[in-house]
């Protein structure tokens, strides 16, 4: 950039400064989200909690069908995107 456009658009750079910080919240609100992490941890303590009794067959199963969704979501988003 020249220094007249630097002139000229400078009453913008709160604008591009908080546009900047934007991309980056949502940016690493996507990476938690997308984090297979958690839900592979939530998965195996499912499996605890079946195995030491504490939930029944059918919660089970209703719950792991719920994070395995979530994790063929986190795959299909990644894949997407390339990471």
């Amino acid at each position: 950039m020249g220094l007249l456009t630097q002139i000229l658009t400078f009453p913008l750079a709160p604008v591009r400064g908080t546009l900047w910080v934007l991309e980056r919240v949502v940016e690493t609100a996507e990476n938690e989200y997308y984090d297979p992490a958690p839900v592979e941890r939530e998965l195996a303590d499912l499996e605890k909690a079946l195995l030491a009794g504490q939930i029944d067959e059918e919660t089970f199963d209703r719950r792991e069908d719920e994070l395995l969704d979530r994790l063929d979501e986190i795959t299909a988003h990644a894949r997407q995107t390339g990471q």
